[in-house]
C-alpha cells in the first residue's frame, strides 16, 4: 500500500456521523486526517466524534474555532488544522482540504499515485478580480477594498447599509505591498512547501490582520498567498463542487451515482447526510484502476441543463414550484396556435372546412361571456380544461397557456372577437408562438343578420368597434411578436382566397398545396346599406373599410369558380 504522501484536513460542522466514516476510511488507507470541528458543534457531538475515531491513531483533532460563512473563522479553522497537520505527519508531502461533507469517488490509491507524479504542484483555483468574473451576483473587487463587520447572514440590513456608506464616501482599504487579490474556490490541494511558506511567512500577522476584514476570506487568502510562493500552480480544485445560478452548492444525492462515478474526479461535495447510496458504493475497497485525469466537464453539460432547466423552465408551462415574473418566461406558451378573429362571421362553417384543410383542432370562442366553446362542444377538455366560462376567467392565461401544454403536438385555432374577454390581448400579441389574423369590421355581420331593435344594435356596434379598435391598436405595438395580419372586411370579401391561401401555408408549411375550395361566404346583401344606416343614426363605422351604400361587394369570379364549403 502506497502511502503516506496526502493528508486530509477535514473542516466539520455537521452530520458528523458520516464526517467520522470518511474519516476513517481515509486514515484506515494510510492517509492522514486532521479534524476541526465548528465550535459552535455541542460538546457532547464532539465528544461522541473523538469517542468514534479514537482507535485511529493517524487521526488528530485540531483547536475549534466559530466558523460563519463568510468570515475569517473558516481561514482560522484551516490555518489551525493545516498546522497541526504539517508538525504531526512530517511524511504528508500534500494537504487536501475537505469538508465533512465530501465523499471520495476513486480509490484513496488513484489519489496518491496521481499527486506522487506531481510533487510539486499546487492544485487551487485561483483567478484574478480583474481579469475572470469568478463570483455570482456578489462583491468582486470591493471585498478586498471595504470593510466588513458585520454578520451578512445575521445583520443583513447593517451590512448593506454599511457597504453603502463606505461607497458613498468613497472609502477603500489600502492592500498590502505585493498582493495582487486572486478568488478560487475553498477546497484546494498544497504541497508542503507552499502551505509552509504560507503559514511560516514573516509577515503573516499583517497578512491576517488585513484578511479578516476581507469579506468570504475562505476563498481569497490561500488562492492569493499561493501565488507568492508557489512555482507551479495548477488554477483548479480536485474536489467536485458544483455551483447554482445563485452561486449555491448543488447537492449531491443517491440519483447522482452515475453522474458522479462519470466524473472521475477524486472527491466530491455536497453530499445529502441521508445519500445512503452514495456512502456505500464509494466507502469501499475497490480495486484501482488505470490513471484517468479527472474530467468534471464530463458533467459540466448535465449541470448546465439543469441550471437552465431551473432558470428558465419549459415553454409555456407554469406550475406551483416555478412560476416566472412578468416576461421571464420561457416561452409563453408551449406551441405554435392561430387566433381568428371575423373570420367565422364572414364564412358559414369557417371552424369544419379550417379544421378538414390544415387537420388542426379548430374551437369556436374561447373566450365566449357565456361559455368556452371547445371543439365538438365539449364540456371537460384535455388536462380537465372546464367549459365554465367562470373557472376560465378565473385566469384566463393559465387557461391559455395549460390548454396549449396539454394539446402539444396538435395545432390548437380557435375564434376570437370583440365579444370576448380580452384580458389576454397583450399576452397574445407577445407570444411568438400566437398566428393571429383579423377581419376588422366582420363583427358587424351577425348585427346585420339579426332582427333587433336598431336602436340597440348601433348601441352594441359602436361598443365592439370601440374594443376592437383597442385590439387593433395592440397589434400595431413595436412590442408585438405574433405574427399578425389584418384585412379590412370590404378587403377581405373582394379577394378572399389570397389570404386564406397565406394562413393555410403558415400553418401547414409542409403541404403547400393550392386551395381549390373555400367556405362559402355569409350573403353580404344589403351590407353596405346596412351601415349606411348606421352613420345616419350617428354611430361612424369605419374598421370595415369602403363599402358603397348601394351595390355590393363581390369576390371576383376566377377560372376555379366561386368557391364553395367543403362537406
Amino acid at each position: 500500500m502506497t502511502s503516506g504522501t496526502v493528508g486530509f484536513v477535514m473542516l466539520c460542522h455537521t452530520a458528523l456521523d458520516r464526517a467520522a466514516q470518511v474519516a476513517r476510511h481515509w486514515a484506515e488507507r494510510d492517509c492522514p486526517v486532521v479534524i476541526h470541528v465548528d465550535r459552535r458543534v455541542r460538546r457532547r457531538a464532539y465528544n461522541g466524534l473523538v469517542k468514534a475515531l479514537a482507535d485511529l491513531k493517524n487521526i488528530r483533532f485540531s483547536g475549534r474555532h466559530a466558523c460563519e460563512w463568510g468570515t475569517w473563522g473558516l481561514v482560522a479553522a484551516t490555518q489551525e488544522a493545516a498546522t497541526v497537520m504539517l508538525h504531526s505527519f512530517p511524511g504528508v508531502r500534500h494537504v487536501y482540504l475537505a469538508s465533512g461533507s465530501c465523499l471520495p469517488l476513486r480509490p484513496v490509491e488513484e489519489l496518491v499515485r496521481y499527486l506522487d507524479e506531481r510533487p510539486k504542484t499546487d492544485f487551487i483555483e485561483s483567478v484574478t478580480t480583474e481579469d475572470v468574473g469568478w463570483t455570482i451576483g456578489g462583491l468582486d473587487v470591493e471585498r478586498f477594498t471595504l470593510r466588513f463587520p458585520f454578520s451578512w447572514r445575521k445583520q443583513r440590513r447593517l451590512f448593506d447599509w454599511y457597504v453603502r456608506v463606505q461607497r458613498r464616501i468613497g472609502f477603500r482599504r489600502r492592500i498590502p505591498a505585493g498582493l495582487v487579490p486572486h478568488l478560487g474556490s475553498q477546497w484546494w490541494c498544497l504541497t508542503r512547501q507552499t502551505l509552509s511558506a504560507i503559514l511560516d511567512n514573516p509577515d503573516r500577522d499583517e497578512i491576517d490582520g488585513y484578511f479578516r476584514r476581507v469579506w468570504i476570506p475562505d476563498e481569497s487568502y490561500f488562492q492569493t498567498l499561493v501565488r507568492l510562493v508557489s512555482g507551479q500552480v495548477e488554477s483548479r480544485s480536485l474536489t467536485l463542487s458544483k455551483f447554482d445560478f445563485q452561486g449555491k452548492p448543488h447537492i449531491f444525492y443517491d440519483d447522482h451515482l452515475q453522474i458522479l462515478r462519470r466524473s472521475d474526479c477524486f472527491v466530491a461535495r455536497k453530499i445529502w447526510p441521508h445519500a445512503d447510496k452514495l456512502y456505500r458504493s464509494f466507502l469501499t475497497d475497490t480495486p484501482a484502476s488505470q490513471a484517468t485525469e479527472p474530467n468534471p466537464g464530463k458533467i459540466d453539460r448535465l449541470f448546465a441543463k439543469a441550471v437552465e432547466r431551473r432558470t428558465k423552465g419549459r415553454a409555456g408551462l407554469y406550475m406551483q414550484s416555478r412560476h416566472p415574473n412578468e416576461n421571464w418566461e420561457n416561452g409563453r406558451t408551449a406551441a405554435p396556435y392561430s387566433v381568428f378573429e371575423g373570420f367565422s362571421d364572414v364564412f358559414e362553417n369557417f371552424e369544419i372546412w379550417l379544421g378538414k384543410t390544415t387537420g388542426t383542432r379548430v374551437h369556436g370562442h374561447l373566450f365566449a361571456p357565456d361559455r368556452v366553446d371547445f371543439a365538438g362542444g365539449e364540456a371537460i377538455y384535455n388536462g380537465a380544461l372546464s367549459a365554465s366560462a367562470k373557472l376560465r376567467d378565473y385566469n384566463p392565461k393559465s387557461f391559455l397557456t395549460s390548454l396549449l401544454w396539454n394539446t402539444r403536438g396538435e395545432r390548437q385555432c380557435f375564434q376570437f372577437g370583440p365579444g370576448d374577454n380580452q384580458t389576454l390581448n397583450w399576452f397574445m400579441a407577445g407570444d411568438p408562438n400566437a398566428q393571429i389574423s383579423v377581419v376588422s369590421g366582420a363583427w358587424a355581420i351577425p348585427l346585420f343578420q339579426s332582427n333587433r331593435n336598431f336602436g340597440d344594435i348601433r348601441r352594441e356596434a359602436a361598443q365592439l368597434q370601440k374594443i376592437e379598435a383597442d385590439f387593433l391598436s395592440v397589434l400595431r405595438s413595436p412590442w408585438v411578436k405574433a405574427r399578425v395580419r389584418t384585412w379590412t372586411l370590404a378587403e377581405f370579401v373582394e379577394n378572399p382566397m389570397e389570404p386564406l391561401q397565406t394562413i393555410v401555408d403558415e400553418i401547414s408549411p409542409r403541404s403547400m398545396r393550392r386551395l381549390t375550395e373555400v367556405p362559402r361566404l355569409n350573403d353580404l346583401t344589403g351590407f353596405g346599406q346596412f351601415l349606411q344606416n348606421l352613420r345616419n343614426q350617428g354611430m361612424q363605422p369605419v374598421l370595415m373599410g369602403d363599402f358603397p351604400a348601394s351595390g355590393d361587394l363581390r369576390p371576383p369570379t376566377t377560372r376555379r369558380g366561386r368557391p364553395y364549403l367543403v362537406k
